[in-house]
């Protein structure tokens, strides 16, 4: 059995808006745990830009691998 990503769960970093309608359009491979808001779930280019510019990433940030359901 092989893991896909979830093509259904968009990208919505670096800043966590996902409102954007030229935003990035990948699907999210990551979430990133954040204080008193939703995770944020991002792709592999807005990992690293989410973990410095999003509001309420924890520190050491908590970072989680998204995979599509079987």
């Amino acid at each position: 059995m092989t893991d896909r990503w979830s093509a259904d769960n968009p990208c919505h970093g670096p800043y966590g808006g996902g409102a954007d309608p030229a935003g990035c359009g990948d699907p999210a491979r990551f979430e990133v745990a954040r204080h008193l808001r939703t995770p944020l779930h991002v792709c592999p280019v807005h990992l690293g830009p989410s973990l410095l510019l999003a509001d309420g990433v924890l520190w050491p940030p908590v970072i989680s691998l998204i995979r599509a359901r079987a």
